[in-house]
């Protein structure tokens, strides 16, 4: 008993925000990502698969009221992302969501959240290379009248042997990432502009064919069916907090790191809406769900013609490519932060010649490749959104905990405390309610690994665990 409180305290220290902050002002990585940078990054992360794939999974659940589904899991995204904004602002390091538990609720609070965003991380990017897949089938096939065999483009437990185009594209983000962050943010620009070019030539061809009558009936499940759909697409928006993984790598991420997560879920959310919105309304929700490639599918009848589709289908390989770099960059970073910890291997945040982390890129690629060309989309999609909700709502707490152990901290974004948080807090915990049992399963034993691994290597390596008591009293 006498050791119960050492313990505790020991779990619960946190690692003070003036320690975060030096860590992050004398970081080895680049800073090279302005403003413009920085939103192309979050709306790269999270404009792909999410309405190019997602919306054929959740039209089905929600009937027409898909769309409203969009706007339920994009208000949830909105107090996550005030939430984020402000921590972004104040602690502008690579961590992301783990480095704001850090300093606010505690290492094992801080582990929790950094292993559900490995999980975030790393399984969106598998699934969205699964997208990415039916996309390039459908270009094949509309350009040279092949199709890569369901054989090589489909997981086991979906008929297949491996998903090899899945594969392909997640090694193929694992080398340009390889070659250093300012030509990554390049590539992610360009990508950026062209996946919302083609989402508005998509609104514009389908709006031709606006049809009411496929709204009816607008809700056949009703509220269940739209809480149902709602935490599916909620997969749509994780990604605007890959803009905070890149807090020691933005010119001036006080500034633009607020700027870039709210401005970036704006856009996504209006695009999110106006996709869904047309599509429905002009072929109806059955024709919407029955392809892998719904969005080139619904060109396809709205037309009557191939080359809609096939520019559509383009857009798509470049644009679902683009969400598989920017996320997966996401995922090293996140990695460096707890390596730095030694909650990880030091390997994992040594940086190389070109100034990132090069053998955790090499190791991170790797098993997303493989993980990505043995695992279907549906069970995917559902495992990173419940490390994402968990992150989420750590995030919101996060905030609510920061305001009162340090009131005078500089902040450049301000939310509404404690409004903001505790909406963001309810809506996650309403969402994660409506996720079905496998996925929690699959969760509980996620998580248990993870103890495992804190407990038999993280806590004992811990940099808070070394004999500087300075470091390891907790902010409060």
């Amino acid at each position: 008993m006498p050791r119960l409180p050492r313990i505790a305290t020991s779990l619960l220290r946190t690692k003070p925000v003036e320690q975060l902050t030096s860590e992050g002002e004398h970081t080895a990585l680049r800073r090279s990502m302005g403003l413009i940078a920085l939103i192309s990054l979050s709306v790269g992360a999270t404009l792909g698969t999410g309405i190019f794939v997602v919306l054929g999974e959740a039209a089905p659940l929600a009937g027409p009221a898909v769309v409203i589904s969009f706007a339920v899991a994009a208000l949830a995204a909105l107090f996550s992302a005030l939430s984020y904004a402000e921590l972004a602002g104040a602690v502008p390091v690579s961590g992301s969501a783990y480095s704001y538990t850090y300093a606010t609720l505690g290492e094992i609070v801080a582990w929790v959240c950094g292993w559900c965003l490995l999980l975030e991380y790393g399984v969106s990017v598998a699934a969205v290379a699964v997208g990415w897949g039916a996309y390039l089938n459908e270009f094949l096939g509309s350009t040279v009248g092949w199709r890569i065999p369901d054989a090589l483009s489909s997981a086991p437990s979906a008929g297949g042997v491996v998903n090899l185009p899945a594969a392909v594209v997640v090694l193929f983000a694992t080398v340009v990432l390889l070659g250093g962050v300012r030509e990554s943010a390049r590539v992610t620009t360009v990508t950026t502009m062209i996946k919302i070019a083609v989402l508005v030539f998509f609104v514009v061809v389908a709006v031709t064919a606006f049809d009411s009558g496929n709204l009816h009936p607008f809700a056949p499940a009703g509220v269940a069916g739209i809480s149902a759909a709602s935490s599916m697409v909620f997969f749509s928006f994780i990604g605007f907090d890959a803009a905070s993984t890149a807090g020691e790598e933005a010119k001036n991420p006080q500034r633009d790191l607020p700027r870039a997560i709210i401005i970036s879920l704006g856009i996504v959310t209006l695009m999110y809406v106006l996709v869904a919105l047309t599509a429905v309304a002009a072929v109806g929700v059955g024709d919407v769900s029955s392809s892998g490639a719904s969005l080139a599918t619904v060109l396809e009848q709205v037309t009557g013609r191939g080359w809609p589709a096939t520019i559509l289908a383009a857009g798509a390989v470049i644009a679902i490519a683009s969400v598989v770099l920017t996320v997966l960059y996401g995922q090293t970073r996140i990695l460096v932060a707890m390596s730095r910890d030694g909650l990880m291997p030091t390997v994992l945040s040594k940086v190389g010649a070109k100034r990132v982390p090069t053998t955790n890129t090499l190791i991170v690629g790797g098993l997303v490749a493989v993980l990505s060309a043995l695992v279907p989309l549906g069970e995917l999609v559902n495992a990173t959104n419940i490390g994402t909700l968990v992150s989420f709502g750590l995030v919101n707490i996060g905030v609510l905990v920061l305001r009162r152990t340090k009131p005078d901290l500089p902040r450049t974004f301000r939310t509404l405390v404690p409004v903001v948080p505790l909406l963001g807090v309810g809506m996650c915990v309403w969402l994660l309610a409506h996720l079905p049992g496998v996925t929690w399963l699959a969760f509980t034993l996620w998580s248990a690994v993870g103890l495992v691994v804190y407990f038999t290597y993280g806590r004992r390596r811990s940099v808070l665990n070394r004999p500087r008591p300075a470091a390891v009293h907790a902010d409060s």
